[in-house]
């Protein structure tokens, strides 16, 4: 894990993933809770949802299991956060 990732909060890290993964660059950072991702933001395809799960377990030591993600976990940068929250609690 990386020290100063540990120390941030869920959304700083997700908006950080979301940023480094997806190269959203400054869009990122108009993102929030609402904000729609799946079919929302183009860069968010199948495979970028596997990268950006990889980060999160890399940037946080954490392991997300296949079985726990859905759909509903990408549907908005609130449920992303959210589910991020939950691991780390």
């Amino acid at each position: 894990m990386d020290e100063t990732e540990g120390r941030l909060e869920p959304q700083d890290v997700v908006r950080s993933v979301l940023r480094d993964v997806l190269s959203l660059g400054p869009r990122a950072d108009r993102l929030d809770a609402h904000s729609p991702l799946l079919g929302a933001v183009p860069e968010l395809d199948s495979m970028a949802v596997a990268s950006v799960i990889a980060a999160i377990e890399d940037r946080l030591g954490i392991t997300i299991d296949d079985d726990e993600i859905s759909g509903a976990t990408f549907a908005t940068f609130g449920s992303l956060v959210d589910f991020v929250a939950a691991k780390t609690a």
